[in-house]
């Protein structure tokens, strides 16, 4: 088959990364596969690049995956990257073709859905309501409150830990102003974030998040963003306190809402259990796999 790979412009240029775009078309000039190469710009992060590959189904074992990932791998090389990250559905050509292409697994994720028509309200009120000495709730919807801002931002180290194996992820480093701009990404794509935080009552600090997106409409499924507690304020059942207010409020303002998302390390297991507590139910794992320049 004669193949043309087509390097192309992504105007979308994020704060904190850009992206490289390929184009694979056939002798007819139609579209057959594309590839999307992440660059992270962030100092923590500089050397890392996140791919995604993909082949129409009717075009596949005819090298267009190869053709694409060289060019990438190449760029990812010219960048000055370390490795490459890429993420497959457990068991799907894409697992076999980043293996054979010379990508280790480092990372399984496990993908989870709580219907809300099924939800036991009574249960869930029981652990909302239950007393957590030293700590209360507080939400908000959109951008944080200027009074929350800094101790939010601040709290944000609480992901600094979470389980990623053997993916070399780097680190984040999050201020306030990067916060607030993540809200507007939010709200300008349409959607609504919620946040329910725990605050220590003693210092009025947050100890610990968790994110809710809700479609703008809605309706469908809601998506979990990032819950995390503070080492410091671990141990108190924070985190099942937080999300079950977040689904306690994701029922009460969206009627029409189907179910949440999440999606947790297969290796994280007190988030999983968290989850498993509440109702989730799991729907499939992804393997992220990665390759060392």
């Amino acid at each position: 088959m004669s193949l043309r790979i087509t390097p192309l412009t992504d105007p979308d240029h994020g704060p904190h990364s850009r992206s490289l775009v390929w184009l694979a078309s056939d002798a007819a000039s139609i579209p057959v596969g594309t590839a999307f190469l992440r660059l992270f710009t962030d100092p923590g992060q500089q050397h890392l690049a996140e791919l995604t590959l993909q082949v129409h189904p009717a075009e596949r074992r005819k090298r267009v995956g190869s053709r694409l990932l060289d060019a990438a791998v190449a760029a990812a090389h010219d960048n000055a990257r370390r490795c490459v990250i890429a993420q497959t559905e457990a068991g799907s050509p894409g697992d076999c073709f980043l293996a054979a292409r010379g990508f280790r697994k480092v990372l399984t994720l496990r993908y989870s859905r709580l219907a809300l028509s099924g939800v036991d309200t009574s249960a869930l009120a029981e652990i909302v309501e239950r007393p957590h000495p030293g700590y209360r709730l507080a939400h908000w919807q959109g951008t944080v409150p200027d009074g929350l801002a800094h101790t939010f931002a601040a709290s944000r180290r609480a992901m600094d830990d979470m389980p990623m194996d053997d993916t070399d992820y780097g680190t984040v480093t999050w201020d306030v102003d990067r916060v607030r701009a993540a809200a507007k990404t939010v709200e300008q794509r349409g959607d609504r974030l919620h946040t329910v935080v725990a605050i220590d009552t003693f210092t009025g600090s947050i100890a610990g998040f968790t994110e809710l997106v809700v479609p703008g409409d809605g309706t469908g499924d809601a998506q979990h963003y990032g819950t995390g507690v503070l080492p410091e304020h671990r141990g108190h059942d924070l985190g099942r306190w937080m999300k079950a207010e977040s689904i306690r409020q994701a029922r009460g303002h969206y009627p029409d809402l189907g179910g949440l998302l999440t999606d947790t390390a297969e290796s994280n297991t007190h988030m999983r259990r968290i989850n498993d507590s509440l109702g989730y139910t799991p729907t499939h794992t992804t393997n992220q796999h990665q390759l060392d320049l």
